[in-house]
């Protein structure tokens, strides 16, 4: 087969990637990081991922069996904004389409919703609904928050817990989470490539932790435990944004404070991924948060 993945050399898409590439598959991969490392020693070929020039992603994508999608934004810079993102997503999909691409895998996340008032979450609403009108056979995979070595959230908690004399919970911390490990992302991703059915799936792990629970298991499993002092949501956001001066990226946005705190990072199915956040730790304990994980130079 011929698959395209999105962002092949990036976090999700390179773990995908991989598995993709030990079955002995052609993969190429769509990127707006042309110049990024390449881990795959030149056996991925990299086309632009260009919204600006669909007839460039239609040859791009022409004579693919299955497109991987894990596109998205995470907050918004410049001309970079999630509505932006959602209109890039349904040109990528109608791009695809008439490429004769046969079916897609697209990562969105748990809960989206189209009447959500963060766009972060009504955007990944809009991104299914383009996916499952586009005609094409579908797997929709909806993770929460992603842990691995180069992951952002669950590192730079870490990072923080290492240098600061105390942490500081957004709200008093009771708010949920299921952490998955991205690569049962990418073995559910992968499968879902040999499928011919249309389905939506949570995609979540084994635990679930409450936000100060989450924080708690880090620090310990860091040698780094703090005490965690719970302030208003506002306030820890500021400080957050404060912070980000001096790492030059952001931390925190409103958005993310918001999805936690509304409970949408869980899943009421059963956990189809199997790696326990608490092992991962107790396994990486040495290197998780040693250096900060910057989103700005990882994508700007």
């Amino acid at each position: 087969m011929k698959i395209a993945v999105t962002g092949a050399f990036s976090y999700s898409g390179k773990y995908i990637t991989s598995r993709l590439l030990a079955r002995g598959e052609e993969v190429i991969t769509l990127t707006n990081h042309p110049n990024r490392p390449d881990p795959f020693a030149g056996k991925v070929k990299a086309f632009p991922l260009n919204f600006q020039n669909e007839e460039e992603l239609i040859s791009s994508l022409r004579g693919t069996d299955v497109l991987v999608n894990t596109y998205w934004i995470r907050f918004d810079k410049d001309h970079n904004t999630q509505p932006q993102a959602v209109k890039n997503t349904a040109i990528l999909v109608n791009a695809a389409v008439k490429a004769g691409v046969k079916r897609i895998v697209h990562i969105s996340i748990t809960n989206p919703s189209a009447d959500s008032h963060l766009p972060y979450f009504w955007g990944k609403a809009a991104n299914e609904k383009a996916v499952t009108d586009s005609g094409m056979s579908y797997a929709i995979l909806r993770p929460t928050v992603l842990f691995g070595k180069e992951d952002i959230l669950i590192n730079n908690i870490a990072w923080l817990l290492r240098r600061l004399p105390i942490f500081g919970l957004p709200g008093d911390g009771s708010y949920k989470l299921s952490p998955v490990y991205v690569d049962d992302l990418a073995v559910l991703a992968v499968d879902a490539v040999y499928k011919n059915e249309n389905y939506i799936w949570d995609a979540v792990g084994p635990d679930e932790f409450t936000f100060k629970e989450m924080v708690q298991l880090i620090g310990k499993s860091a040698n780094a435990s703090k005490p965690l002092i719970p302030f208003p949501p506002l306030l820890a956001l500021w400080a957050a944004q404060f912070m980000s001066i001096f790492v030059k990226d952001v931390m925190l946005t409103p958005e993310e404070v918001d999805g936690l705190m509304a409970n949408l990072l869980i899943s009421k199915e059963a956990p189809r991924c199997k790696t326990s956040l608490r092992t991962w730790l107790e396994e990486n304990k040495i290197t998780v948060g040693k250096q900060y994980a910057s989103e700005l130079a990882r994508h700007f």
